[in-house]
């Protein structure tokens, strides 16, 4: 009961950060530059993941560098460059909701990579999904024509594959996720800081951009991501705690309006509330 306790108070504090991220994310792209932005919450997360590592033997126990390399390469780098430029185009209550398709794609590339087989209700949850994507870039109207980005939808949803290929990599390692995170962020916050120092710039140091950058690097990458694996490791029910992240896209739809002020309209909501249950419907298999 107490490990249980426990894991629910880090599940909660984990949706309570990453319902703030789509917020921190327009906000800070206001004053900064995408990679600028990354490279501020990559050097915040890089000094977490180094002192949680640190606690369980890294690098004394291995170093890990060609899979850091590849992992690194992946998350942060290209996921987040992406991603911020997608937010960078689009508005956040458009983008949010579109991020969170990585679920499906994930289900889709376990077939090539890991040899899987879709089921018909994971195939339905995938259809049911991209469902939700078409209500949600038409606002609700027939056609399908839509009033946004087209280079941005394109990148938020390429974010969901680089994602994807990350986690289903990620799932085949058998070093501790704090030393491989670690690892991972050590090799590739400089590569961020040199495509970031040969443009735009290294970001100017003030108190507004570290602040954004502080806000990436906890909520998003750092703290929520290791009280997220503290909690699946004490729950005696993964699947259970599985459910509750979410939580974050509805509550990060609350925090964009009220925050950054954008209208989210109700093609909003309902595209995303298909978008999520097209998502546990395809879930749904494996997690019972």
């Amino acid at each position: 009961m107490s490990n249980e306790r426990t894991a629910l108070i880090c599940a909660v504090g984990t949706i309570a950060l990453w319902s703030t991220v789509a917020t921190g994310f327009k906000l800070g792209l206001e004053v900064l530059e995408p990679i600028q932005l990354l490279f501020l919450g990559s050097a915040t997360a890089l000094v977490i993941f180094c002192i949680a590592a640190i606690r369980t033997g890294w690098p004394r126990d291995g170093f890990y560098a060609g899979e850091g390399l590849l992992l690194g390469v992946l998350n942060p780098f290209l996921y987040y460059v992406v991603l911020f430029e997608a937010y960078d185009r689009l508005p956040a209550h458009i983008a949010q909701p579109l991020n969170q398709t990585w679920a499906v794609t994930l289900a889709i590339l376990s077939v090539p990579i890991l040899g899987q087989k879709l089921s018909l209700r994971t195939i339905i949850g995938i259809l049911v999904s991209y469902g939700g994507v078409l209500i949600l870039l038409s606002q609700g109207r027939i056609t399908v024509a839509t009033e946004f980005d087209g280079l941005g939808i394109f990148l938020a949803l390429f974010s969901t594959i680089l994602w994807a290929v990350y986690w289903l990599f990620n799932a085949r390692s058998k070093t501790s996720a704090e030393a491989l995170m670690a690892t991972s962020f050590l090799i590739a916050t400089p590569i961020i800081g040199l495509v970031c120092w040969a443009e735009p710039g290294l970001p100017p140091i003030t108190p507004q951009t570290m602040f954004y950058g502080a806000w990436v690097g906890v909520a998003e990458m750092g703290i929520a991501f290791l009280l997220w694996q503290r909690a699946l490791r004490l729950t005696q029910n993964v699947a259970r705690m599985g459910q509750l992240i979410f939580l974050v896209p509805f509550v990060s739809l609350i925090m964009i309006g009220a925050v950054v002020g954008e209208k989210v309209g109700a093609s909003a909501w309902i595209g995303l509330v298909v978008i999520v249950a097209g998502v546990l419907l395809a879930r749904r298999e494996t997690t019972n």
